[in-house]
């Protein structure tokens, strides 16, 4: 039997046929009768965020930490362009979420009438895929595809633009069964002749390498067993980039650490140096490769990835083998086996005593002297205290961001939200929040610094409204860090606009929020105060003094290959080259 319905009653039982839990949203005009759906009923929770900004980025942590769906709500006009920023770093990180957006009448489109954007032009560079939906009729359906479409293939965000006569007028509602979703069916299984070649390569290979990325998480639970099965067998050594970290264990006997820009200086060189890169999941994206031309030179390269614009995008690969990480794993183990399992042991072990070398750098060590905290000490403090916590970890973008993901380890994937690839200032907070959402009884930080928190800090309103116990893990340089660091290094010490004279007491903030403020700058009082942190039952903004100009090292300079580095002076005896580094 056809129902008929509302259309804004269309949206909310759409959400409900798709096993919506939470929306993330703020009110508008423009999408009053959803609001008004929502009050009705009580299945669906919606959140009511501070800025459209911050309820997409919550989607997306939500998206994130649980392989589910995001969802955000927001009005027209400034509504959806606020949302922008959100939606294009979830495009960047292959992101599944997808925000509903109010749009003035059908009739009024085109006149400038109040709160009217062409939301559908803007955000059509910054989505998999938008509609501006015009017959009540087709809304549902639309709705069902949008679904489809955004974890379908290489996930990402979708937009739907609802008119508000359309969310008035009353339509058919389409199940979710019915809905047309058979033209977007991207391919999930590789080329078997590929994969074979592979394989072969894999038994000759004298120094090969797994380079991982955020494909391997998406791909779902199946694809890190089967990476981790493949690890295991092969012997051969695991890196990843900053979006797959999780993906393998950190606590694994393979494991290199990160590999990049910022990444470890024994996963940039084993990439340099091996003779065998197998991508599973990851993009060559700037960060990784340094300068192209000189990326990895002596190496075959197979590249696994769904996405077909990725291949050959960077780099050029030698085996490219088009399907979902899953899928082509599972076939490549397959292969594998049948072929006896074997690998090239001696050129293998020869390969991990060179590997063994780089590891003695140490290129992540630092020296805790005196009374100002390094940052690496206070990030290094904060691992040993809460890894065996079920936690989950945030960040905004910065140094920050960095000293996390090298002294973090993560044994799971969907443990660790960032923003990789549009490095957006202001992620962390309102992804906590999305995070925290999902899971009310897990532990769930957020690693900040003080100038990219203060960019979203009215989401604490949001924290406290709904008893969500965030911990915001500020270390505060007074300085926008990164850029600082460049300054120094690239521009002669031409700190242009790089700190702030006018902070915050982050303590009184987040008071004045209702939340409880820790502020720590003895190193002495750091375990202390962390724990003082974890112990609180509800938000805390941790205010952490750090010493202000301390740099984050391992460096690929920019426009030099990726085994050009620089190192701290703690990590080699010779400190030369740029201030406080070394090249190597």
């Amino acid at each position: 039997m056809k129902k008929s319905m509302t259309g804004a009653k269309m949206v909310v039982q759409a959400l409900k046929d798709q096993g919506v839990e939470v929306v993330f949203g703020y009110p508008g005009g423009a999408v009053l009768p959803i609001y008004d759906e929502i009050f009705q009923q009580n299945e669906i929770r919606h959140i009511l965020v501070r800025h459209e900004q911050a309820a997409v980025h919550a989607a997306e942590g939500y998206a994130r930490s649980t392989g589910k769906v995001g969802v955000a709500l927001v009005t027209s006009g400034p509504g959806a362009t606020n949302a922008v920023t959100g939606l294009t770093d979830a495009l960047m990180d292959s992101i599944p979420i997808i925000v509903l957006s109010g749009q003035v009448p059908t009739f009024m489109i085109g006149n400038d009438a109040f709160q009217e954007a062409d939301t559908v032009g803007i955000t059509r560079p910054c989505t998999k895929h938008n509609w501006l939906v015009k017959e009540t009729d087709r809304l549902s359906g639309i709705i069902h595809e949008a679904f489809h479409v955004a974890l379908s293939g290489r996930p990402g965000p979708v937009l739907v633009d609802i008119p508000k006569d359309v969310q008035f007028a009353s339509g058919t509602y389409m199940p979710k069964e019915k809905a047309r979703t058979a033209h977007y069916q991207p391919r999930v299984k590789g080329d078997i002749e590929m994969i074979t070649d592979l394989a072969k390569a894999m038994a000759k290979a004298e120094r090969p390498i797994l380079y991982t990325g955020g494909g391997v998480i998406n791909s779902g639970p199946r694809a890190t067993e089967l990476l981790r099965e493949l690890a295991a067998l092969t012997g051969f050594p695991v890196t990843s980039t900053l979006m797959g970290l999780g993906a393998y264990p950190a606590s694994g006997k393979q494991w290199l650490g990160m590999l990049g820009m910022h990444g470890l200086y024994e996963a940039n060189m084993a990439m340099h140096g091996c003779d065998l890169m197998i991508n599973v999941g990851a993009r060559f994206d700037d960060r990784i490769t340094g300068r192209v031309q000189d990326f990895s030179p002596h190496s075959q390269k197979a590249h696994i990835d769904i996405d077909p614009s990725s291949i050959n995008k960077v780099i050029h690969v030698d085996m490219p083998i088009i399907g979902d990480v899953a899928h082509v794993l599972e076939d490549l183990l397959t292969v594998w086996k049948a072929q006896g399992s074997k690998t090239n042991a001696e050129g293998l072990s020869k390969w991990w005593k060179k590997i063994d070398e780089w590891r003695a750098v140490d290129c992540l060590k630092f020296e805790q002297t005196g009374k100002i905290i390094k940052p690496q000490h206070a990030i290094a403090r904060l691992e040993a205290l809460t890894k065996d916590r079920d936690r989950y970890i945030c960040t905004e973008v910065g140094q920050h961001q960095m000293w996390a993901a090298q002294y973090m380890g993560f044994e799971a994937p969907n443990r660790w939200m960032t923003s990789g690839g549009l490095g957006t200032m202001g992620y962390g907070h309102p992804a906590s929040i999305g995070v925290q959402m999902a899971h009310p009884d897990a532990l769930v930080i957020n690693v900040a610094g003080e100038a990219s928190w203060l960019m979203n800090m009215q989401e604490l309103g949001t924290a406290i409204q709904y008893h969500l116990p965030v911990k915001q893990f500020i270390l505060n340089n007074e300085r926008l860090g990164m850029v600082r660091q460049w300054q120094e290094l690239l521009h002669g010490e031409r700190y242009s606009q790089s700190w702030s004279e006018a902070l915050p007491d982050f303590v009184k903030l987040a008071e004045a929020f209702g939340a409880k403020g820790i502020q720590c700058a003895d190193p002495a009082d750091l375990d202390d105060a962390i724990m003082e942190m974890l112990n609180h039952d509800g938000p805390v903004v941790f205010d952490c003094l750090v010493e202000k100009h301390e740099n984050c090292f391992p460096m690929i300079p920019s426009g030099e290959p990726h085994n050009k580095m620089l190192l701290g002076a703690a990590s080699t005896k010779d400190a030369i080259g740029a201030k406080g580094a070394v090249m190597v």
